[in-house]
């Protein structure tokens, strides 16, 4: 890898500019242009990407086949189709029976299929619904209760504040009873 990195630093520092330039956006790449022969296989590469290479494999005909050569072998008879039979009028109108029967489970499983998905969906929204309700119905006895506790913790204070001011001029009262006996008796 690093040997690699070095060749390509060196590379790029013997071009030009210009040449790294028209190189980058012209690649002349230059592919083989000769054919390869194999057995009985013949393989021509061919320049038609740029984005990889591309090759022909062309394989010879039976017929040139030396004599000294194997010959080829026969399909084996499991993958051989068996021959095509007539098919009575009676056969045939089974075969669409059981077809239309076929068809008909199917279509009465989708629509099971469906009608299961609607109940599940009604549920959920039931469900939704519910828990809405029960949310909502949860929230306003707690208002309500809040409200209760501050109204009572409201009543109380007035009754407190009622209470000091009752006991104020009770003081203010004896304060005045005390400067009026004061006052008769030094008067």
């Amino acid at each position: 890898m690093a040997s690699t990195v070095s060749a390509y630093t060196e590379k790029i520092k013997e071009m030009s500019m210009m040449s790294l330039i028209c190189s980058c956006l012209y690649p002349q790449t230059s592919y083989p242009t000769t054919n390869y022969q194999f057995g009985d296989l013949e393989v021509k590469p061919i320049n038609k990407r740029l984005s990889g290479q591309s090759f022909e494999v062309i394989l010879k005909s039976p017929t040139d086949l030396s004599p000294d050569r194997p010959s080829p072998l026969a399909s084996p008879p499991a993958l051989t189709s068996p021959p095509k039979r007539d098919i009575s009028l009676d056969e045939l109108q089974g075969r669409l029976e059981a077809a239309e029967e076929r068809r008909k489970s199917q279509e009465a499983q989708v629509l099971r299929h469906l009608a299961e998905r609607r109940e599940h969906e009604k549920e959920v929204l039931h469900k939704a619904m519910e828990e809405n309700n029960n949310f909502s119905k949860m929230a306003e006895e707690k208002l309500n209760s809040k409200m209760e506790a501050k109204k009572a913790n409201r009543e109380a204070y007035l009754n407190s504040l009622k209470q000091r001011l009752r006991e104020k001029e009770m003081h203010a009262a004896e304060v005045r009873r005390n400067k009026e006996l004061q006052a008769d008796l030094s008067g």
